[in-house]
């Protein structure tokens, strides 16, 4: 069966494979990723990394450590944690990015780890970002970032992936935050929650690697895990320029790697670009992807999102029209701070003021970048203008630092999220658009454009699609992994269940609880009633997008303490999903049998004693329930691994 570029990148990095294995979308697999990326996060990580008996890293070139998220917190505190974060940078042989370098993202892609048909991580949502320059990006949990360093790899589930063809090109003025805030306005009802994307179709071309990374970026907010554009022309005269410059600059204080050459850039280099160009890499020509959606890139103007959600979006010649006030405005963010943005703002502001009742912050995603900025004067035009500098790093892009909004203030920003709270007060509204929109409202005083344009319609379309059948096989079970489970379904119908619905929020930093306690408040937001209803050997059937919102393991373990078998849903939040198998606790996506279960059961009651069984074959990967059959996506040797040992951590210290 074909691939897609997302199975064939994982492909490369999957290890342990059987022979002749190809990767697909469903299948559990060991990933070893190039590199892994770690921020301000690394001091939480390297506890995990101690408490599960590491003493070294399985390959010291692998991670790399940036500091970039409270850089304006020079509190003792907080400068205590830079310094041992770089002292176990120095004790592990770690690449080490002081505060100041950069965003750890922008440096990711400026120093060659997220290199082009590669696979990186990080720690951080935004991975996705690398996409932008043909690496396939995705993020992990601080519980895989310790594995990985550990061990060199961690697992994933190879998502659905999704197409978007971009037609067309874009109009002067129009920019890649355009198109993304485009696409996640048009396609605002999940259609590509937890999918990795991959962008296609003539436009790409004119697309810069700018323009690139910034859609890349946001496609986390879209809701996708991973966003591919192809290795292109584009792609390597950037790379090509990139060596070039890298080589003018002078290699002293660049960090070592594995794969440097004499006298070259570690990471990128003539001879890796070489090889790349070599290798060829692009998806197959009858590859499937689950759903293709199209945008022509011509039909877009310049839009904002929001308030409060990037799923809103308003033309900004409608928002200038409806004179909305703004307190604020943000040039900031590993979104839209690159040296073409700054270059973007700088042309609109030049010979001109911001408003006087409008603070207007900027910040470049990188030292390197604000030195660019700084030797083609946009810098300076920008601070002439009365922009006020912070130091490279995210800052108010996470509430972090000066310049937050304040209570019920408007603010406009270049940056990824403006979700209620984010940048300062909850009363507050943020909004997002490009660079140059940005720095036209800080102008003006109200959100606008540098120009208006006519009121077009964005054209687009989506196409669902069949899933072509796989030769089907026995799956290879471990010793000790049973062939089957049986168990009485309940079932709460709840679509979005979130974490707090599960495992309450005022439960989560109580420490001391212990397995029975929290198994007896599991599910008391949801439903009251549950924990009266569910039974020992029970299996859980949810909703769609079962386990959204916070992060906490909680809502997974009090299921498993609650003595539920396994869960069973039409779809997971990624984060729920890692989270439930890092701790040794199974769940499955069966999306036909929810649907069957909505139709006959409704939704006035939140949780049902179905009076059904299931019987889950692991070998022929199916759900039997009432005779008939619901196919489920094999569980793979590596989920097998974690849930023999009870979990990742568990999985960890057998191999160190």
């Amino acid at each position: 069966m074909a691939q897609n570029l997302v199975e064939k990148i994982a492909q490369k990095f999957a290890v342990d494979l059987p022979k002749g294995n190809k990767v697909h979308s469903g299948d559990y697999i060991s990933i070893q990723p190039k590199h892994i990326l770690t921020h301000d996060n690394t001091a939480p990580v390297a506890e995990k990394f101690n408490k599960i008996g590491a003493a070294k890293m399985a390959n010291p070139r692998q991670p790399m450590f940036a500091l970039d998220h409270n850089v304006q917190d020079t509190s003792e505190d907080n400068l205590k944690k830079y310094t041992e974060i770089e002292s176990f940078a120095k004790k592990m042989n770690v690449d080490f990015y002081p505060a100041g370098r950069g965003i750890g993202h922008q440096v990711m892609c400026e120093e060659g780890y997220a290199f082009p048909g590669a696979m990186a991580v990080a720690s951080d949502s935004h991975s996705n970002m690398y996409g932008g320059l043909g690496c396939l990006g995705t993020p992990v949990v601080r519980t895989d970032a310790a594995a990985i360093w550990a061990t060199g790899r961690t697992w994933w589930q190879v998502p659905p992936v999704a197409k978007i063809n971009l037609t067309g090109s874009l109009s002067a003025g129009v920019t890649g935050k355009d198109v993304i805030i485009t696409l996640a306005g048009i396609f605002n009802n999940d259609e590509v929650l937890n999918h990795a994307l991959e962008f296609s179709g003539d436009g790409i071309k004119s697309l810069s690697i700018n323009d690139r990374l910034t859609i890349a970026n946001m496609t986390t907010e879209w809701g996708a895990l991973a966003g591919l554009f192809p290795v292109d022309n584009v792609t390597f005269r950037w790379l090509k320029d990139r060596a070039d410059f890298l080589a003018i600059r002078g290699l002293e204080n660049v960090p070592s790697d594995e794969d440097s050459q004499n006298g070259e850039h570690p990471r990128i280099n003539s001879s890796r670009i070489q090889q790349l160009e070599n290798e060829n890499i692009s998806a197959d020509s009858d590859a499937f992807y689950v759903k293709e959606l199209s945008l022509d890139l011509s039909t877009i103007t310049p839009h904002v999102a929001g308030p409060d959600n990037v799923k809103t979006m308003t033309s900004s010649t409608e928002m200038s029209n409806r004179n909305v006030s703004i307190n604020k405005a943000y040039l900031v963010s590993c979104t839209n701070s690159r040296t073409d943005d700054l270059a973007q703002a700088a042309d609109v502001v030049r010979g001109k003021k911001v408003a006087d009742h409008v603070d207007f912050y900027i910040a470049a995603a990188s030292s390197e970048v604000q030195a660019a900025s700084e030797q083609n004067g946009d810098w300076q035009t920008l601070l002439e203008a009365g922009a006020i500098s912070l130091p490279p790093g995210c800052g108010p892009c996470i509430g972090l630092g000066v310049g937050l909004l304040d209570d019920n203030e408007i603010g406009i920003s270049a940056t990824n999220r403006n979700f209620k709270g984010r940048m300062g007060s909850r009363s507050a509204k943020a909004y997002l658009a490009s660079p140059a929109v940005v720095a036209a409202s800080a102008i003006d005083g109200k959100i606008t454009g540098p120009e208006s344009y006519a009121k077009t319609k964005p054209k687009s379309n989506i196409e669902i699609n069949s899933q072509p059948s796989r030769e089907k096989s026995s799956v290879t079970l471990l010793d000790g992994f049973p062939d089957k489970i049986s168990g009485d379904l309940i079932f709460c119908h709840q679509d979005n269940l979130n974490t707090d619905g599960i495992y309450p929020g005022k439960y989560t930093y109580v420490d001391g609880l212990t397995p029975d306690q929290m198994a007896a408040v599991v599910m008391e937001n949801y439903d009251p009633e549950f924990g009266k209803m569910v039974e020992k050997d029970n299996i859980l059937v949810g909703g769609f997008n079962f386990g959204s919102g916070s992060s906490r393991e909680q809502a997974a373990t009090s299921l498993k303490y609650r003595g539920i078998q396994l869960v069973i849903a039409g779809s997971y939040s990624q984060t729920y999903k890692r989270n439930a198998i890092n701790n040794g606790y199974l769940v499955i996506e069966a999306p036909e049998l929810v649907i069957d279960l909505k139709e006959k059961f409704g939704t006035d009651n939140l949780t049902v004693k179905t009076g059904m069984r299931a019987d889950i074959d692991f070998v022929s990967s199916v759900i039997n329930v009432h005779n008939k059959k619901y196919p489920i996506s094999a569980v793979g040797t590596a989920a097998q691994e974690l849930i023999l040992s009870t979990g990742l951590e568990n999985w960890v210290k057998e191999r160190i």
